[in-house]
């Protein structure tokens, strides 16, 4: 076992092991660490804990200190820097007439090095661009183009639900989620209904597909031909959360409603092939969500 102390470089940020050395480090603390690209300012997610040695990475970097007031102030005035960065470069991009949109600007914590985080469709020839910044600030100057994902997760917001987006509150790690995930959900196909602000499919997807997994084992699906209390029939409608089935029994007249029963009430006979209608889905527009 390794004693370690989690600590994240932005809010809400992906957490990395570090080594506290001899000192004592409560959740909540800031402090200056050593890191591969320099000196950082951290937020420690979590204090002195033991985790077994190999859910690390070696060679494990040490925390400088405990960040001092001095610390603090040396890096809330790198964010008000990066304000005024922000602004200088959106209007050289401009100057250049470059097709690429500027999202954050992040000076580390020494100030050796200012990176500038931007999206655009394709790749961007931004040689020139570099050269400019660089006459401007005097230090090191790093452009790194991100996804749109990571666009919302660094601006943050509100996602439809009314709650702050899930990526900029606690997700560290972008897991994958695809269309197959929605129609196992029942979900409507609509792009506008499962896709989140970035314009890409909703991180939430993913929470309950395990659950759904499950469920789909062993329930029978729409078109399933299905032994009921009351005779054979075809399922018309699933609700997999509660368990429950409709059911368009054989003996009934066609234009009979169909009866519902516990999923436990019935016995599969024959189930359904797998694919979904697609007709009237526009697939081209949902593989993009998956992009």
């Amino acid at each position: 076992m390794v004693e370690v102390i989690g600590v994240s470089f932005k809010k809400s940020g992906k957490v990395y092991y570090f080594s506290p050395g001899k000192l004592k480090i409560e959740k909540g603390y800031n402090v200056i660490v050593e890191t591969a690209r320099g000196v950082e300012f951290g937020y420690v997610a979590f204090g002195n804990r033991e985790v077994d040695e190999s859910t690390i990475v070696a060679p494990l970097k040490q925390v400088l200190r405990i960040a001092t007031e001095k610390d603090k102030q040396n890096n809330e005035s790198n964010r008000q820097r990066e304000k005024e960065a922000f602004a200088i470069c959106e209007n050289k991009i401009a100057k250049h007439g470059l097709e690429m949109k500027l999202v954050d600007v992040e000076y580390t914590f020494d100030g050796s090095k200012i990176l500038f985080y931007f999206t655009a469709d394709g790749r961007v020839d931004f040689r020139e661009l570099v050269k400019d910044l660089a006459s401007a600030f005097r230090t090191r100057i790093e452009l790194r183009q991100i996804g749109v994902r990571d666009e919302s997760k660094l601006l943050g917001g509100l996602g439809i639900c009314g709650q702050p987006y899930c990526c900029s509150r606690f997700l560290n790690d972008f897991q994958p989620v695809s269309i197959k995930m929605a129609k196992e959900q029942g979900l409507s196909l609509n792009p506008t209904k499962i896709s989140g602000a970035c314009g890409r499919l909703m991180c939430c997807l993913k929470y309950e597909q395990e659950a759904y997994e499950e469920l789909i084992k062993k329930t029978p699906r729409v078109g399933a031909i299905v032994k009921t209390p009351d005779g054979e029939g075809t399922v018309s409608d699933v609700n997999l959360l509660r368990g429950r089935l409709k059911v368009k029994l054989k003996s009934e007249l066609p234009d009979s409603a169909p009866k519902e029963y516990a999923a436990k009430e019935v016995r599969l006979i024959k189930n359904a092939s797998n694919r979904q209608n697609d007709e009237n889905i526009d697939m081209e527009a949902l593989k993009k969500l998956e992009e």
